[in-house]
């Protein structure tokens, strides 16, 4: 992949720059250096050779060798010769010798000269070069030093000057970083000085037109999976995914829950007098009673089973819980007056079963279905229960469960267990993922699942998840290697501020290379919910140094507009999408359309709750890039795990 330049374009203009006129003031010293000196030896050369030859015409006349002693040395010190001598191979003629002393001897310029008018004789000479003794004079040198100074100044000022020229440039040099940085929404519209004017403005377009594409693309996603799972009419979910929740419900662990089917009795005859404007109306009239009454109860699952049926499981819940819901469900539904040929008193009725981990859906429908007829036969809005061999043993009350909690939650906390995420590439582990368990007054492990509930419902999320986080960077601190700890907190106990306050405390005084393997998992349907009020928190998660996972992704029908907002790393898919995926090609098109939504982002989709290798071939050839489940290791506790 191509990279970004780590030196800016002006940076580098001005260092060319620089560096040209640098190197050209250097060859024009050094030539001028080396001019100065071959003219200095060559004045030498020439005032010694008029010498030599006034010497020669001496010796040539018989009595000017007599007068070289009297006038030869002053000339000699004049010209800065040292040592002169005049020889042939008879032996000395002459010989001088200068009194000054020298420094350096390796600055002489030795020299001989053959006389022409007597031959056979040669003189040696050994002279300062010129300009030895010579110091630095800025008289002397004031027109090379001022010729420095106003090269220095002009270029100081066409550095300026460029910079000036190019600074457009630098803005959209910065832009495109911080683009490239994933800051695209920050830098969207770029300023009028950047330079060139034509490339800001395409890609203002370019930008533009992406986000477009990407608002389209989340909105064609939602299309799919509203189409796919979501009853158009109530916006409830249909019955494929209805039996997919429900499926994967019983086939956990100590789970169980209630089925409730609600029918509307003589629909087809209300349609066919009335049109299907009014039975239309009178359907969304149900759904949207239906729909307000299951707020109070969490993970709870509305559906619009048939035209004129609808279906609602809810999971986790005592026997004495579900029939007071069913009653009050009536009671809102004879409040409603539906038109003819309907019935006041006989148009609606109800059917509820109970089911426990193990029973198969299509039973557990079969049995909500005879308690719907069950109701029928009574003639009047009525419901009914199915008469099970095992009915639902009862459910401690909030009472009982704040006792519990209270009690463990004063006594250290929660046992914390884990469980792998493997990478479907080179199956390494990318993270663990830490999970709650309680003991009940017997020893007996209870499940996240069944009491995470009871925790909201008494108002003890926040104090939870302070125990769950403290443990959990206190494990990191102490835990050799590099593995990385996933925790689940609760998207309430993030709107609490002082909550926020205490979270951002704690990490701020934990090192960087610890949080650097924190990630907190937050829940897509709170998430989507309260998405104005989690970005800041979002923001300042990412910002320390943790990582950020979307939980239970695909549990409710969503914009995945999110995944860019809050800057995704993981998003990990519900385990009823992935269960028996091999089976089900509704649930492949939805992982197919989550992944597309996570193509132009860092967020990595992965899989919950993998029980076989089919399952895991179909979701490795769809593109998800990790898993987790039985299928790769149990659920062990911390301890544990990291002997």
């Amino acid at each position: 992949m191509r990279k970004a330049s780590g030196m800016k374009l002006t940076n580098r203009l001005v260092a060319f720059v620089t560096l040209i006129v640098i190197c050209a003031i250097f060859v024009i010293f050094i030539g001028g250096a080396v001019s100065f000196r071959k003219l200095g030896q060559d004045y030498l050369t020439h005032y010694l050779d008029g010498v030599v030859t006034v010497i020669d015409q001496e010796l040539a006349d018989p009595q000017g060798s007599q007068s070289l002693s009297r006038w030869l040395p002053h000339l000699l010190k004049a010209s800065n010769v040292v040592e002169l001598e005049v020889a042939s191979s008879a032996g000395m003629v002459y010989s001088f010798k200068g009194l000054q002393p020298i420094a350096d001897p390796n600055i002489f310029h030795i020299s001989r000269y053959e006389l022409e008018h007597n031959p056979g004789f040669y003189i040696d000479i050994k002279s300062l070069p010129p300009y030895t003794e010579f110091t630095y004079s800025l008289g002397a040198m004031s027109s090379i030093t001022l010729a420095i100074i106003i090269i220095i100044m002009g270029l100081v000022w066409g550095l300026n000057w460029l910079r000036q020229q190019l600074y457009g440039s630098e803005l959209l040099e910065v832009r495109g970083r911080m683009i490239l940085a994933g800051r695209v929404d920050e830098y969207a519209v770029g300023g009028e000085e950047e330079w060139p004017a034509t490339a800001s403005l395409a890609i203002d377009q370019l930008i533009a037109e992406l986000k477009d594409a990407r608002q389209e693309r989340s909105r064609f996603d939602t299309f799919i999976r509203t189409h796919t799972f979501l009853d158009q009419l109530t916006g409830a979910a249909n019955r494929v995914l209805f039996d997919s929740r429900l499926q994967s419900l019983v086939q956990e662990q100590e789970t169980h829950g209630a089925v409730i089917l609600i029918r509307i009795s003589d629909w087809d005859e209300l349609l066919a007098e009335k049109g299907k404007e009014t039975a239309d109306d009178l359907i969304q009239d149900v759904g949207m009673i239906l729909s307000n009454l299951i707020q109070r109860y969490p993970d709870t699952v509305l559906s619009r089973y048939f035209d004129a049926e609808f279906a609602i499981m809810l999971p986790q819940h005592s026997a004495k819980e579900v029939k007071l819901f069913t009653h009050q469900l009536l009671n809102a539904l004879e409040r409603l007056i539906p038109a003819a040929p309907l019935q006041q008193d006989n148009w609606c009725h109800i059917g509820v079963t109970f089911f426990s981990s193990g029973e198969r859906r299509g039973r557990i429908m079969d049995e909500a279905d005879m308690a719907l007829r069950s109701a029928q036969l009574q003639g009047t809005n009525s419901w009914y229960a199915f008469k099970k061999d095992q009915q639902l043993e009862e459910v401690r009350g909030s009472v009982r469960w704040r006792t519990l909690l209270d009690a463990i939650f004063n006594s250290g906390g929660p046992i914390l267990f884990q469980q792998p995420v493997v990478s479907a590439s080179d199956e390494t582990i990318l993270h663990r993922e830490l999970l709650a368990r309680i003991k009940d007054e017997n020893g007996v492990l209870i499940k996240a699942s069944r009491f995470l509930p009871a925790v909201e419902q008494i108002g003890f999320s926040v104090r939870m998840d302070k125990l769950v986080i403290s443990q959990a960077l206190q494990l990191l601190k102490t835990m050799p290697g590099n593995d990385v700890l996933s925790i689940n907190v609760s998207v309430q106990s993030l709107l609490e501020k002082t909550f926020v306050r205490w979270l951002r405390d704690e990490l701020l005084q934990t090192p960087r290379t610890v949080l650097n393997r924190l990630s907190f998992e937050l829940a897509e349907g709170s998430l989507v919910k309260h998405l104005d009020a989690m970005r800041p928190v979002a923001r300042m998660l990412v910002g320390l140094g943790c990582k950020l996972v979307v939980d239970q992704a695909g549990r409710t029908i969503v914009s995945t507009h999110y995944i860019k907002d809050v800057r995704v790393d993981y998003i990990k898919l519900h385990r009823s999408l992935v269960r028996e995926i091999n089976q089900r090609q509704e649930n492949q098109l939805f992982v197919r359309s989550m992944l597309g939504a996570c193509a132009d982002s860092q967020a990595q989709v992965i899989a919950v709750g993998v029980e076989n290798e089919q399952e895991w071939q179909v979701l490795k050839q769809l593109g998800v890039k990790g898993g987790q489940g039985r299928y790769f290791a149990p659920e062990m506790p911390v301890g544990n795990a990291f002997k």
